[in-house]
């Protein structure tokens, strides 16, 4: 679990919940945003989402031919783009904990011809149903800072990686550029859940959102929890000033 969390509680936003029922209200929040998750996405970042998921593209440097697992793969824009970039002779899973969300991303692939060397799994990050040494690269996009014990699911992602293999997490992270972070706090508690409740209904999802981000590992942070985690020349790159960063670290 997070610093700061109890053996028997933890973080839902500001709020600190028995462990075991975070990822229920984490599923309901997903539950509630599902069908629109895309436009909000597109509306919160005014479409910088993209370029974001595209750094992480090219940072993966994915081959033909290998093996990948996507992490809270959602609606499966960065699926998408691995499964093209691996081949017939690779192999894409889109995985992820929440049945809504994942029912939205195959139903997207599908209706979009990508399928023949996808897979869909709805699984736990902290208990990765998946052998040893399996995939080539590992990476979940605005995912963790949802997971209840996130050293538990970077020890569960570090297992199945290969030799050799890389683990990306794109994520929001802590503003470092001077006099942003209180614009970006302005933003996330005022913008956000007024978007959300007119957009899809629901504010205190979107609320969450913005708690959830504050309550989430900084940089040097997470770069240190992937090292306890096993992970090698670990390292991040921050995006948009910090508000989003790329972690990335090595099995060998």
């Amino acid at each position: 679990m997070d610093q700061g969390d109890s053996k028997d509680t933890t973080h839902f936003g500001y709020q600190q919940v028995p462990v075991g029922e975070k990822a229920r209200r984490v599923a309901e929040v997903f539950h509630s945003v599902a069908d629109r998750y895309d436009v909000m996405n597109d509306l919160m970042s005014f479409g910088v989402h993209r370029l974001w998921k595209r750094y992480t593209v090219n940072l993966a440097a994915v081959r033909r031919g290998e093996r990948v697992l996507d992490l809270a793969g959602g609606t499966g824009d960065l699926a998408e783009r691995f499964s093209h970039l691996v081949g017939p002779d690779g192999e894409v899973v889109l995985a992820d904990i929440n049945a809504s969300m994942l029912r939205q991303g195959r139903a997207r692939l599908v209706d979009a011809g990508v399928a023949g060397n996808l897979r869909f799994a709805q699984v736990n990050a902290e208990a990765l149903p998946f052998p040893d040494n399996h995939f080539n690269l590992v990476t979940i996009a605005f995912g963790l800072r949802n997971v209840t014990d996130k050293a538990a699911a970077l020890r569960s992602m570090y297992r199945v990686l290969k030799p050799g293999g890389r683990l990306l997490v794109l994520e929001f992270s802590k503003p470092v550029l001077p006099g942003l972070g209180k614009i970006y706090d302005a933003y996330s508690f005022t913008a956000l859940p007024l978007m959300g409740r007119m957009v899809t209904g629901d504010a205190g999802s979107y609320r969450y959102l913005a708690e959830s981000i504050r309550m989430h590992p900084d940089q040097q942070h997470l770069r240190e929890m992937m090292v306890e985690a096993g992970f090698e020349r670990s390292d991040y790159y921050n995006l948009t000033g910090g508000i989003v960063a790329v972690h990335r670290g090595y099995k060998f």
